[in-house]
């Protein structure tokens, strides 16, 4: 519930705090800046009136629900699960801390809920673009706050609240993730691999993913923060059918350049079942010693 994580929030604007108002109809900030908190239950949180991506729209949530409600992706989900665990214990967030967890790109809340689970007296931040994501964002946990915000611009976060943020196959900040991360607090990506999907990449002719991604990150965010240890490498297959299929690739950037007919048909093309490599890697970042 937003309520939950409200202390966590700030301005979009200036950083300041926010203040609820009408039992939480809005939040208000210190200079008069006013933010509606939808019937829905989440709020959008930015400097401007119109966001400057719209992020997925309602089908692509669709099929992203469908997908992943499948568990194709649990290795996935265990393994950023597992860094936010490594991260909590490294920062010595003991027992008497209730753990602000943050996830950049949301969604609609899959990894962020299995998170939520695995962490005792945790509560969570979710921030995404679309609309329709977090509109599925606001009941995917009870202790999950829903957020719309552009996560390239200045997040709607205090300074150093965060214990652990996650960001998993999303835009990357690390000015602003260095800003409202707390002291000791860790950064946790998951970032797909070169090879990922690869058995649909010619059938589909949809692009593989570019080799060096996960290099390129570790140098964007060298400015901030330095890896724990090498990326780790999560691969594993899935065994997906037809309808799998489609709502996999409907749910991503690939969606956006490929019609729906078009996809269909391709798809149709395919044996009923195949085996899909899933190809990511992870990676925990903290700030550098001093």
């Amino acid at each position: 519930m937003l309520e939950d994580v409200s202390d966590l929030l700030a301005d979009p604007v200036d950083g300041t705090a926010l203040s609820s108002q009408d039992g939480y109809r809005s939040l208000v900030s210190a200079q008069g800046r006013s933010y509606e908190v939808c019937a829905d239950g989440f709020v959008t949180l930015a400097a401007c009136e119109t966001l400057a991506h719209d992020g997925d729209d309602a089908q692509m949530v669709a099929d992203r629900e469908t997908f992943l409600s499948q568990g194709h992706y649990a290795p996935f989900v265990e393994a950023v699960t597992q860094g936010v665990h490594d991260a909590l214990d490294d920062a010595g967030v003991g027992n008497d801390i209730a753990p602000a967890l943050c996830e950049i790109g949301a969604g609609t809340g899959y990894y962020l809920s299995h998170t939520l689970d695995a962490v005792d007296d945790s509560r969570g931040v979710g921030i995404d673009v679309s609309y329709p994501a977090v509109q599925k964002l606001t009941t995917s946990h009870s202790r999950v706050g829903a957020v719309v915000a552009d996560a390239l611009e200045r997040l709607p976060l205090r300074d150093e609240c965060i214990h652990a943020l996650t960001v998993i196959f999303a835009p990357h900040n690390s000015a602003e993730f260095a800003r409202v991360l707390a002291p000791g607090g860790s950064v946790v990506v998951l970032n797909a691999e070169s090879g990922h999907l690869r058995e649909l990449r010619e059938p589909l002719g949809i692009m593989d993913v570019e080799p060096g991604s996960t290099e390129r990150i570790i140098e964007d965010m060298a400015q901030y923060f330095v890896p724990v240890q090498a990326p780790q490498l999560v691969e594993f297959k899935m065994r997906l059918d037809q309808p799998s299929i489609a709502a996999q690739i409907g749910m991503s950037p690939s969606a956006r350049h490929i019609e729906p007919e078009v996809l269909h048909q391709r798809v149709a093309t395919l044996p009923e079942r195949m085996d899909i490599t899933a190809r990511a890697s992870i990676t925990r970042f903290v700030r550098p010693a001093e």
